[in-house]
């Protein structure tokens, strides 16, 4: 019997050309149910799960033939859309001379090459980049070297951390502990975490000055532990997975600078807000500040690969350098892989050649015209979009298993979470295939109604 794989993919042919048949397509559902675990999902659980055989531009080609206009460019990081020749051709030079490589102790032009494109392109004063497997590692990197600045000056009780209500950072242990301990996914797990202080997230919204009442309590807290405190953990004017808040640049700006006034570090968690998305080339750029330490991630290789890189101040590094015991305790197996790297590096320049001000600007005013309507309705919180994300939040989650369905038969890929119906295209998307996407928002969102504790379908 041959492999599953090449009955979706046989040697002879780039890739699928028609619908595969409908036994093959049930044999993959059949494997995927038996040993498959999705992400924050059940075993067992029943959820639809769509098989993809091939993607192109911002289109998803399912196993039957269907075309989905995608809507989540893969969790926010296919910004180029799908098989981009660029990209293909970045991977596929760098695997003719090296797929891989140990980073300890060598080096490679492509990480070098990356490395020195991030630093000129991120806020200035960043100059020192380590690269990491995927953004929850990165913060975990941005946390521990925030403990080891302090421990290399001779303050070890600084050690824990203070992050804003409705943040999310990541899965892994310590990212998980600076994650919205009652909103967030990671309640089960507060137990094992370390305890760390939380402040009410921003209530003024993106266009407003910043709330003196969220400024007071953040500097009490500050005020009362700064001797605790390693650094402040926050996502830059959009939190992201923890509820698709947008906050004012003031209150960003006012952060840094009490960081500064009661020596506690400023990690910038830009994983999500990096490369454009925002409308802006880094969120940071709103307040015009730089943090001690920035997170990046997701659209950094512009979906190709798992990668990520936490940048940091030369002064951080060398406080780390000259405490004990004199090197930053931390090294991935696949740290700066060539082949992310490579792939990284032709995005970066990929996104800095193209108009991409202007194509999020676009998409930004499209989906402010196509996701208004949902305002109205009265299962619907609030609607709000900046940069390329909008997002209709509503006043119950919706139900997964009954709603998921909905937006494939409307012919667009579209991951509702909890209360959130949101989008994030890849930036070359079209204007007519923004406009069917908003729209199977609209109807799918229109046909909701409140049962119970859930948002479902109305019939």
């Amino acid at each position: 019997m041959q492999p599953l794989v090449n009955a979706f993919y046989p040697l002879s042919e780039p890739g699928p050309t028609r619908p595969v048949n409908q036994q093959r397509a049930k044999a993959l559902l059949d494997i995927d149910h038996a040993h498959v675990w999705h992400p924050y999902c059940a075993v067992d659980a029943g959820m639809p799960v769509f098989p993809v055989v091939s993607a192109k531009g911002v289109r998803l080609t399912l196993a039957d033939g269907r075309e989905l206009i995608d809507g989540m460019a893969s969790w926010w990081c296919v910004i180029h859309g799908y098989n981009h020749p660029v990209l293909n051709r970045a991977i596929e030079q760098q695997l003719a001379q090296m797929a891989h490589v140990m980073f300890g102790g060598l080096t490679h032009p492509p990480a070098v090459a990356l490395a020195e494109k991030l630093v000129e392109i991120t806020p200035p004063g960043l100059e020192l980049v380590f690269f990491a497997d995927a953004g929850s590692v990165s913060v975990e990197v941005a946390l521990k070297m925030a403990i080891q600045f302090w421990q290399g000056r001779g303050e070890p009780g600084k050690c824990r951390f203070v992050a804003l209500r409705h943040g999310y950072h990541g899965d892994t242990l310590h990212a998980m502990s600076v994650c919205d301990p009652v909103t967030g996914m990671h309640g089960l797990f507060s137990g094992v975490l370390p305890k760390q202080f939380f402040v009410a997230s921003p209530q003024a919204g993106f266009a407003q000055p910043a709330d003196p009442d969220d400024l007071e309590a953040l500097e009490l807290v500050l005020v009362e532990h700064a001797e605790e405190i390693a650094a402040l953990v926050l996502e830059p004017v959009v939190q992201g997975a923890g509820g698709m808040r947008f906050y004012s640049p003031d209150y960003l700006r006012a952060a840094r600078a009490l960081c500064d006034r009661h020596q506690v570090l400023l990690i910038a968690d830009e994983i999500a807000t990096g490369f454009g998305r925002t409308g802006r080339l880094f969120a940071c750029e709103y307040a015009g500040i730089t943090p001690d330490i920035l997170c990046l991630g997701k659209a950094l290789t512009g979906g190709y690969m798992t990668m990520a890189a936490t940048l940091t101040t030369r002064a951080v590094g060398e406080v780390i350098a000259h405490g004990d015991p004199g090197v930053f305790m931390h090294g991935p197996t696949f740290m700066a892989n060539p082949l992310a790297c490579a792939v990284s590096l032709a995005s970066v320049e990929l996104l800095l050649d193209s108009p991409w001000q202007d194509r999020v600007t676009a998409i930004e005013q499209g989906l402010r015209e196509g996701l208004a309507g949902c305002a109205a309705m009265e299962h619907v919180a609030e609607v709000r979009v900046l940069g390329a994300i909008g997002v209709v939040e509503l006043i119950k989650p919706v139900d997964m298993r009954r709603v998921q369905p909905l937006f494939v038969e409307q012919g667009v890929w579209i991951r509702p979470f909890g209360r959130l119906v949101y989008v994030m295209p890849p930036f070359v998307i079209e204007q007519d295939d923004l406009a069917l996407l908003t729209r199977a928002v609209r109807r799918v969102v229109g046909r909701l109604v409140v049962e119970g504790e859930h948002c479902v379908p109305s019939f």
